[in-house]
């Protein structure tokens, strides 16, 4: 998958060819789609490519002297806000983030996803809500969020389901829903409803739904608005853990240091510009971006109780602490060696680069987890355990293979350098909920870094 990160990687190779330098008048980050796993841009250049540029321009042009961002004994203060529509392919007269086919080709063929949402709707098909089996004919189903495939809405109807109904807000991929339901010949079983859930009405309550609205910060696809009103309307028995797929999602987030915040800096580039517009969207498998710390939970988002959720109000208040880990400092600078070798940097400079980006901060990193179904409904297992999907490795915050995305906003219009073990993180994280599905969340993170 590309990644604004990849794209961004462009904009710096333009930057120090002469060929671009406002920020405020270039397309730095493609229009993200569906979840952010791919873009609309024309053009595409790798990281290492970007590194290799850096690797014929004078060292002094882009490195910071890594003194001047030593951190004070009163801390160093970082911030970031943004909008869950930033940097994202947003359709601004229907309010809503379009997704495109590669994206959503990308959410279907995703492995580590796909197959774990139809064992959950295999398994609440033929077992009630309570554990019992039962004939799925019996069965009515609502698919939230269907895009172009109805693709879990076609793994309900196949599986025996009575009656799905699939609601699309995007007219353009409701349209290529009924074709594709045309195509496959469920248009008996699967109903598309095009337009926004709030603006719906069934003709019926469904047994259970699926959900499939969570951005790489979870919240992102406006979930907390969309499941307050579907639980308020559209479910005959709301608050079952076991009548939401998923039941609950998550987002997790830890410090982070940057390959690129690290090579390239003043005057070549102007990272405060980029600061104000979004942030940077990785391929969760990206070693270019590495944690400092172990990842802490920052969204627990309840679709069968969304009253009890901390984000069911009309915003939430964090404070975290992370502390840096010296281990993870340790292995991040043979990851970071690695990058600026294959990134053809000067041999004579690697390991003196690698050392400094490893003990620097960029920002919070944050990705997605959902817990698609509780343990009592995995019927096929002797030890029974919930059915989970992690965009990065669980718990550690490992990469690995995702459509989802590793979201950095960039905090510092320089790293923070200089970084040991058992420094502190201390920041508050903020989220703006909307109370309408047509509304953008908000996001805030801010606070100071401490020497240990």
């Amino acid at each position: 998958f590309c990644s604004s990160h990849e794209h961004l990687s462009h904009a710096f190779q333009l930057d120090l060819l002469g060929t671009r330098h406002d920020v405020k008048n270039t397309n730095l980050f493609s229009q993200s789609t569906n979840h952010d796993s791919h873009h609309n841009n024309d053009i595409e250049i790798s990281r290492r490519k970007a590194l290799s540029i850096a690797s014929s321009v004078t060292s002094a042009s882009l490195l910071w002297n890594p003194e001047s961002s030593l951190a004070a004994s009163e801390g160093i203060p970082i911030e970031a806000k943004w909008s869950a529509s930033d940097g994202l392919n947003f359709e601004s007269e229907n309010k809503f983030v379009q997704f495109s086919t590669s994206s959503y080709l990308a959410m279907k063929n995703d492995q580590s996803r796909t197959p774990l949402f139809q064992k959950a709707i295999y398994n609440r098909l033929y077992y009630d809500e309570n554990g019992k089996p039962q004939d799925p004919e019996t069965q009515v189903v609502l698919d939230l969020g269907t895009g172009p495939y109805a693709l879990f809405a076609i793994i309900a109807a196949e599986a025996g389901a009575k009656k799905v109904y699939a609601i699309e807000a995007d007219p353009q991929a409701a349209q290529l829903a009924r074709q594709t339901i045309a195509k496959v010949g469920l248009n008996d079983i699967i109903t598309i409803v095009e337009g926004y859930s709030s603006s719906i009405t069934l003709p019926e309550k469904v047994d259970f739904v699926v959900a499939e609205i969570v951005g790489s910060i979870a919240s992102e696809e406006n979930a907390y608005a969309t499941i307050r009103d579907a639980h308020k309307r559209f479910v005959k028995n709301p608050n079952s853990p076991n009548n939401w797929i998923p039941n609950r999602i998550q987002t997790y987030a830890a410090p982070a240091s940057y390959t690129l915040h690290n090579i390239f800096t003043p005057p070549a580039y102007d990272w405060s510009k980029i600061r104000k517009e979004q942030p940077i969207r990785f391929n969760c498998r990206d070693e270019g971006l590495q944690l400092l710390s172990n990842p802490q939970l920052v969204e627990d988002f309840s679709f069968y109780n969304p009253d009890s959720s901390p984000s069911s109000s009309s915003g939430q208040n964090k404070k975290l602490e992370f502390i840096t880990d010296s281990n993870r400092i340790q292995e991040n600078e043979k990851a970071f060696e690695k990058e600026y070798k294959n990134g053809r940097l000067p041999p004579n400079e690697i390991s003196d680069i690698s050392r400094d980006t490893s003990q620097s901060f960029s920002g919070i990193a944050f990705w997605p987890r959902l817990i698609i179904q509780d343990a009592a409904m995995n019927f096929d297992q002797k030890q029974k355990e919930p059915i989970l999907v992690n965009s990065r490795q669980y718990p550690d915050g490992g990469h690995q293979r995702s459509h989802w995305q590793t979201v950095l906003p960039i905090m510092t219009d320089l790293p923070v350098f200089q970084l040991k073990g058992n420094d502190r993180i201390e920041v508050t994280w903020e989220v703006t909920d909307p109370s309408s599905v047509k509304e953008s969340p908000k996001y805030s993170i801010s606070g100071n870094i401490y020497r240990a």
